[in-house]
């Protein structure tokens, strides 16, 4: 069986503080890219409904559009 140990020169005490110090620091920015990722999607979710809204309040805009310049063009001939 090959089994390879590292040898440090520091002192254990200091390689665990070290370490725990570095795993402190990759779990907070680990946390920290967590969070943003959700405020990210929570943003698109939040501007995709606000798109689907306009375009619905787009559509209706265009219908009373069109139905008003029937009116017109059927005002237009009855005073013809």
């Amino acid at each position: 069986m090959n089994t390879k140990t590292t040898e440090f020169r520091s002192p254990v005490t200091k390689l665990m503080k070290s370490f725990h110090e570095s795993r402190g620091k990759w779990k907070e920015k680990c946390l920290k890219a967590k969070q943003r990722v959700k405020r990210l999607q929570t943003n698109v979710a939040d501007l995709e409904a606000s798109r689907e809204r306009w375009k619905q309040d787009a559509k209706k805009a265009q219908e009373v559009i069109a139905q008003l310049r029937a009116e017109l063009e059927e005002q237009k001939i009855t005073s013809l």
